[in-house]
């Protein structure tokens, strides 16, 4: 995908989120983060896209801590939030392709990479709020799965943060079974997973399934549409591969 088709989508994303918060009501619990609100979900949410944005619109070179955000609720947090949403997509949109500034997973362009981790950060969140109201989710499109549970696999678990290690080696594959080719086999070990874009040699466990139903299953955002082999394997990721 491109950046400007990360920055639709983040921009389409974000507008769902507030409307499905509005639907919810800030008070309602979040079913995938225990001890949530719709509230809590909210500012996390706009903190981290003011974040985002102050990178690259200030074009700061390492690390920095988010704001704090204000001490809103119902229709005054939401507009919080549309604002701060807003900016960023202006900001990514508006940003020279060449701009510098700090970003932490492998990308072409620190550019490409904050449209590209804002775009799955909001829809993953999108998705917390639509189950939140109760209702149905906003489907989500093949590729853009497909590229989220790269992200995930390839960029997020090949570092030394991640908790989805084995005493033993042992391998995990997934398989979106509606695109070609989106197929990831995960070596697990001791050390920080290693994730290659093939489906070489035999796995213990394979997850597979719509890619659009895969990638909210590998955020722990709903069940595994199948899972065959060892089973310990799928146990072991719902238990270890929360991204912090």
């Amino acid at each position: 995908m491109h950046t400007a088709a990360y920055v639709e989508t983040l921009d389409r994303e974000g507008a769902l989120l507030a409307a499905a918060t509005e639907a919810a009501g800030c008070d309602a619990e979040v079913p995938a983060c225990p001890g949530w609100r719709v509230r809590d979900l909210l500012r996390h949410t706009g903190r981290v896209h003011r974040w985002a944005t102050a990178f690259v619109a200030e074009g700061h070179a390492g690390p920095r801590p988010g704001v704090r955000p204000p001490d809103l609720d119902g229709a005054p947090l939401v507009a919080w939030f549309r604002e701060g949403h807003g900016r960023l997509v202006e900001t990514l949109a508006g940003a020279a392709p060449d701009v510098r500034c700090w970003h932490f997973l492998p990308a072409p362009s620190p550019l490409d990479f904050w449209a590209r981790r804002q775009a799955h950060e909001t829809t993953v969140h999108r998705l917390d709020a639509e189950s939140a109201a109760g209702g149905g989710y906003t489907g989500i499109g093949v590729d853009f799965a497909v590229d989220g549970i790269d992200e995930l696999l390839c960029g997020f678990h090949a570092r030394q943060k991640s908790a989805v290690r084995t005493a033993e080696s042992r391998t995990l594959r997934v398989r979106a079974t509606d695109a070609p080719d989106a197929v990831w086999t995960v070596r697990l070990s001791p050390q920080p997973p290693v994730t290659e874009r093939n489906d070489a040699g035999d796995a213990d466990c394979e997850l597979s399934g719509p890619a659009a139903e895969l990638y909210p299953a590998l955020w722990n955002r709903r069940p595994f549409p199948e899972v065959t082999g060892d089973t310990s394997l799928a146990a072991l990721w719902r238990e270890r591969s929360a991204v912090t």
